[in-house]
C-alpha cells in the first residue's frame, strides 16, 4: 500500500516510522489513521526489533487531531473517529517489538496521546506537551484520560486535563511524561543509540519483558507474577537463552538471531 502520510525507512533491524501531513503540523487526520492502522497491521516484526516514531520536519512530533475535519463531526462521526484513533493507538502499544517517540516540537492532544501509546518518550528540548482539548469543547478522544494518568498519576492527569495547558519538556521529563530530553541536534542520534542498544539484546527476551510489563499495568499481583513465571521460562526454550549463557560463561560476545 502506497501512503499519504506516513514514511518508513529500516536501516538493519531498526525501523523509523514519520508521521508527515507537514501542512497541518502532522495533525491526525482520518486518513493517517487509517494509514497508521495498516502499517501496524503489516508491519514486518521479524525483521524490525525496535520502531521509532517521530514527526516531520523540525516543528512538530504531532500537533494534535486535525481540527478542520473534526469541525464538522456530529455524535456518531466524533465517536468513530476517536474509536479509530483509540484502536491504532492500542494496535501501537500492543506491538511486540519496543517502540521509541521521537518527540521533536509541538506534542500536543492526539500527539501526546500517540506518544504515550510508545514504550519510550525522548524528547527535544523545544518539545512542549499538552492535552488542550477542553479549549475547543471537548475532552481527549485517542485514550489520553487513560493513559495519561496512568503515566503521572490523577492528580497531574487532572491538572493537565482540566487546565488545558502546555508544558515544556523539562516539566514533562520532571512528571514522568517523557524519559529523557535533549538538545534538538541531538534528538534523532540519542534514540539511535538506545534503539541499537535494545536491538542487540535477545530479541524473544526483550519481547517477553514488554508483554510482562504492559499485560502486568491493570493485573493483580499474583495473576502479574504468574505471567512473568511463565514467559521467564519461555526464554529457556530459545537458542538465545542458550548462546547468551554460554557466551557470558565463556566471557565472549552473542549475536542474538531471534530464535
Amino acid at each position: 500500500m502506497a501512503y499519504t502520510y506516513l514514511r518508513f525507512e529500516q536501516e538493519g533491524c531498526i525501523g523509523t516510522l514519520t508521521l508527515s501531513a507537514p501542512q497541518s503540523l502532522n495533525a491526525l487526520n482520518s486518513k493517517l489513521i487509517g494509514e497508521l492502522r495498516h502499517f501496524l497491521s503489516y508491519m514486518d516484526t521479524n525483521t524490525v526489533r525496535v520502531l521509532i516514531l517521530t514527526g516531520d520536519g523540525d516543528r512538530s512530533f504531532v500537533a494534535g487531531a486535525d481540527i478542520a475535519e473534526m469541525a464538522h463531526f456530529d455524535e456518531v462521526e466524533s465517536f468513530n473517529f476517536g474509536h479509530a484513533g483509540a484502536e491504532a493507538f492500542c494496535m501501537l502499544e500492543d506491538l511486540p517489538v519496543p517502540t521509541i517517540a521521537a518527540i521533536n516540537g509541538f506534542c500536543l492532544g492526539g500527539g501526546c496521546e500517540i506518544a504515550m501509546a510508545c514504550d519510550i518518550r525522548y524528547a527535544s528540548s523545544k518539545a512542549k506537551f499538552g492535552q488542550p482539548e477542553v479549549g475547543l469543547g471537548i475532552i481527549p478522544g485517542f485514550s489520553g484520560t487513560y493513559r495519561l494518568a496512568k503515566l503521572v498519576g490523577q492528580g497531574m492527569a487532572k491538572e493537565l486535563i482540566y487546565s488545558g495547558k502546555a508544558i515544556r519538556a523539562d516539566e514533562a521529563l520532571r512528571i514522568g511524561l517523557v524519559n529523557t530530553v535533549c538538545e534538538p541536534e541531538e534528538l534523532m542520534t540519542k534514540v539511535r543509540a538506545l534503539a541499537e542498544q535494545i536491538a542487540k539484546n535477545a530479541p524473544v527476551a526483550v519481547r517477553n519483558a514488554k508483554q510482562c510489563i504492559n499485560r502486568n499495568y491493570d493485573m493483580n499481583r499474583a495473576d502479574a507474577i504468574r505471567l512473568e513465571n511463565n514467559l521467564f521460562a519461555q526464554c529457556f526454550d530459545t537458542e538465545d537463552q542458550k548462546n547468551g549463557m554460554a557466551a557470558f560463561l565463556a566471557k565472549t560476545a552473542c549475536t542474538f538471531e531471534g530464535k
